[in-house]
């Protein structure tokens, strides 16, 4: 163990190489930086307090590190910092993959999980000191240098409009009624493939893969893909035929890799041969019908813990199987990752999700209060997150996720909608689900505007910004909910245990997919 005294580094940053290292300080901090493990994980300044374990559990390792989960101290991936009464921060971050960082009491202190790594250590303003971090990290984990593509293009999906409810009319009418929309990519997201691990088109898309790429190149954009290459369902042909190749832990379980589509997942061993192999025909596959813009979801998997076939740290091992994928897909492919351990990604991708997934409303009171679960699908918790990870732009494009224009299917107020557009400008990395039918002329006419516009952008807090002279504020949108308590405390444990039930997620799927088609008729 290497111990630090604040004192030693007030005037300068250091770089340490330890396993274990602790900075001790005199100063009770005021606010605490967490820094979840994957894209739609907490990241926020805090007050220097624990909170609640989000639930329901069954989604944790397809939401947090589950490995961390149940920690009673303040606890992050890779980095953690704290902020002092005069306004300097003090951060502590790895410089490496397989690590995490605590807070206890007057104690900053990282672990190398696998050995003896760098750690970057400074003190100072907060804008300065993540800019040097965000530096020494391209330094490490971007060796190459600079390989960020010139702009991130703007992008239509099918995701948040008809979700999995898509097919080869629809989409054919979506993409003739964008007329000239100013997109640079048409994605097809979720719905395409017969299975989650079976990334074989469906029957739903008669024509193939390679017709649906046409028909979106004809229209002079980039043909755009969603896939999950790393999980597979139960229900999966991959599953049945190629058991031997997903991730075991020590007793020869399953590795959970959580529950979604109505069925328990589970990850892919990626340092197996045959699923390097099969992960690498996948992508030459999806080049071949003629998508250059590829979207990888559900990444985690990849780095949940297991006993792989080569013996290697987990977070090291999905970073290998990312860089397999990278150059089966070829460089001239744009790259974004979703559902993706952050520092892990860092140099293969080009773009990177850092929030979780937006929705047509603001917060949910179940999500919010009752399960405290930030990482859930919302437009508040997509933000809050997001703008923690805002010093991650210099190093990769970064996707706070689609904006909103339309308002006949969407509850956010005008205000929300707009703060969440600005975010996305911030960002520079604009998307829209939203459907040309759904859009007055007006509110077609404001997306053609967004996307054509270059605004000048001036951070002067750490929650307000300047955009070409505006003052926006987002401090609304980042506190987290007080905890819960009495009989609110018991409601969401109640509410908590219900979610673990593999029958009540499968009734909630049955009756949510009864809501997407009533969303699709209205087309």
């Amino acid at each position: 163990m290497t111990y630090i005294h604040l004192s030693e580094i007030q005037s300068r940053s250091k770089i340490i190489t330890a396993r274990e290292l602790t900075i001790q300080f005199d100063e009770k901090p005021v606010k605490y930086y967490r820094h979840g493990w994957q894209s739609w994980s907490l990241a926020a300044w805090t007050d220097p307090t624990p909170i609640p374990v989000q639930m329901p559990a069954i989604f944790h390792p397809l939401q947090v590190d589950a490995q961390h989960v149940y920690k009673k101290y303040l606890n992050g991936s890779w980095l953690g910092a704290v902020e002092f009464a005069d306004g300097n921060i003090l951060l502590l971050g790895a410089l490496a993959t397989d690590a995490h960082v605590h807070l206890i009491e007057n104690q900053l202190s990282g672990h190398g999980e696998a050995g003896e790594i760098e750690w970057f250590i400074a003190y100072g303003q907060e804008n300065l000191v993540f800019a040097e971090y965000a530096q020494q990290l391209g330094n490490r984990l971007a060796p190459h240098g600079n390989t960020i593509k010139s702009s991130a293009p703007r992008v239509w999906c099918s995701w948040y409009s008809l979700y999995y409810e898509i097919d080869e009319p629809i989409l054919h009418k979506v993409f003739n009624e964008l007329g000239d929309m100013p997109f640079d990519v048409l994605q097809i997201d979720d719905g395409w493939q017969v299975d989650v691990g079976d990334w074989e088109v469906n029957k739903k898309f008669p024509s193939g893969m390679i017709a649906l790429a046409d028909k979106i190149k004809s229209t002079g954009r980039r043909a755009g893909l969603w896939l999950a290459p790393l999980i597979a369902t139960k229900s999966s042909k991959l599953f049945r035929e190629h058991n031997d190749w997903f991730l075991r832990d020590e007793t020869g379980r399953l590795v959970s890799a959580g529950f979604n589509w109505g069925e328990r997942l589970y990850a892919l061993d990626t340092t197996h041969p045959a699923v390097t192999l099969w992960l690498s025909a996948l992508m030459k596959q999806v080049r071949a019908w003629g998508f250059d813009y590829l979207k990888l979801d559900f990444l985690y998997a990849g780095a949940l813990k297991g006993k792989r076939y080569k013996d290697m740290p987990r977070e090291a091992a999905y970073r290998e199987s990312l860089g397999v994928m990278r150059k089966a897909m070829g460089a001239d492919a744009f790259f974004l990752t979703c559902g993706t351990p952050i520092i892990p990604a860092i140099g293969l991708c080009d773009a990177i999700r850092i929030g979780p997934d937006v929705s047509y409303f603001w917060e949910a009171y179940r999500d919010a209060h009752l399960l405290y679960n930030p990482t859930i699908p919302g437009t508040r918790n997509a933000i809050r997150t997001t703008l923690h990870r805002l010093w991650l732009k210099p190093l990769l494009h970064i996707d706070p996720d689609v904006a909103y224009f339309e308002s006949k299917e969407n509850q956010l107020s005008h205000d929300e909608r707009i703060l969440l557009r600005d975010l996305v400008q911030i960002c520079e990395f604009k998307a829209t689900s939203d459907l040309p039918q759904w859009l007055s002329k007006g509110e077609f006419e404001e997306l053609r505007s967004f996307l054509d516009m270059k605004p000048i952008i001036k951070q002067t807090e750490r929650y307000i910004f300047h955009i070409d002279g505006r003052r926006v504020d987002f401090t609304s949108a980042v506190s987290l909910p007080k905890v819960p308590k009495g009989l609110t405390a018991l409601w969401g444990k109640c509410v908590g245990w219900l979610g673990d039930r593999y029958f009540i997620l499968r009734l909630y799927k049955v009756l949510n997919l009864g809501k997407l088609r009533k969303r699709r008729s209205n087309l």
